[in-house]
C-alpha cells in the first residue's frame, strides 16, 4: 500500500513539472526553454498578436535572464528569440509582408533605408504559403546575426546587431505591433 501511494505522489509531481514546462498562450502551446545553436533560452513571457477581433498569432520571447526592459531587450548583443506560432488561417504571405513593412516603419520612425536591403532580405523569408500551425522562430545569435526559421527550416541569416534592434522593435519599440503583446512578451500580462 505504500509504495502505491509514493508511485502515486511521485507520478503527480512529475506530471506537475511537465504540465508547468509548458505555457498556453491563445491557441498556442509555448515551451518552458527553448535551444538555438547551443545556447537554451527561457521563456519571459508571451501574447496574442490580435488584429480587430481576429487572433493572427501566439508571440513568446526567450532570452538569457529574464527582463521587463524593452529598450535593454531590444539593444542587447546577446543571444535571444521571438516565437510567432500562427494560430489563423487569415495570415498570407503578403498580409506579413505587408505588417513587417509597417512593423519596420514604425519600429525606426521610417528612417528604415539604412537596412533597406536586409528588410528587403527578411521579407523574402516569408514568401512561401503561410499556414496555421506554422511557428516561426525568429533567433538572434550573438556575433553572427538574425537568423530566421519556419517550422524548424533555416530560411536564412542577417547579420548586424543595428538590424536586430530594429526588428526586435517591431515588437518592443515604442509603436509596436500590438501593446498587449509587447506587455506579456515582457512578462507583464
Amino acid at each position: 500500500m505504500k509504495k502505491s501511494i509514493y508511485a502515486f505522489i511521485a507520478f503527480l509531481i512529475v506530471g506537475m513539472s511537465v504540465a508547468t514546462a509548458q505555457h498556453e498562450v491563445g491557441a498556442a502551446t509555448l515551451p518552458d526553454t527553448v535551444n538555438f545553436h547551443g545556447q537554451e533560452l527561457v521563456y519571459n513571457g508571451a501574447g496574442v498578436r490580435k488584429k480587430a477581433w481576429f487572433k493572427l498569432y501566439s508571440g513568446g520571447l526567450y532570452l538569457q535572464n529574464k527582463s521587463s526592459n524593452a529598450y535593454d531587450i531590444r539593444t542587447a548583443d546577446e543571444t535571444m528569440v521571438i516565437r510567432l506560432y500562427i494560430t489563423s488561417g487569415m495570415i498570407s504571405s503578403k498580409k506579413m509582408i505587408n505588417a513587417v513593412d509597417e512593423g519596420f516603419e514604425n519600429s525606426t520612425n521610417g528612417n528604415t533605408a539604412p537596412i533597406a536591403a536586409k528588410i528587403e532580405t527578411f521579407k523574402n523569408f516569408f514568401s512561401e504559403e503561410i499556414n496555421d500551425g506554422d511557428i516561426f522562430d525568429i533567433a538572434y545569435i550573438k556575433d553572427k546575426g538574425v537568423y530566421v526559421y519556419k517550422n524548424s527550416k533555416e530560411q536564412g541569416i542577417i547579420p548586424g546587431l543595428e538590424f536586430k534592434k530594429a526588428l526586435f522593435g517591431i515588437w518592443l519599440g515604442s509603436k509596436p505591433a500590438d501593446k498587449r503583446l509587447k506587455k506579456g512578451m515582457l512578462g507583464n500580462d
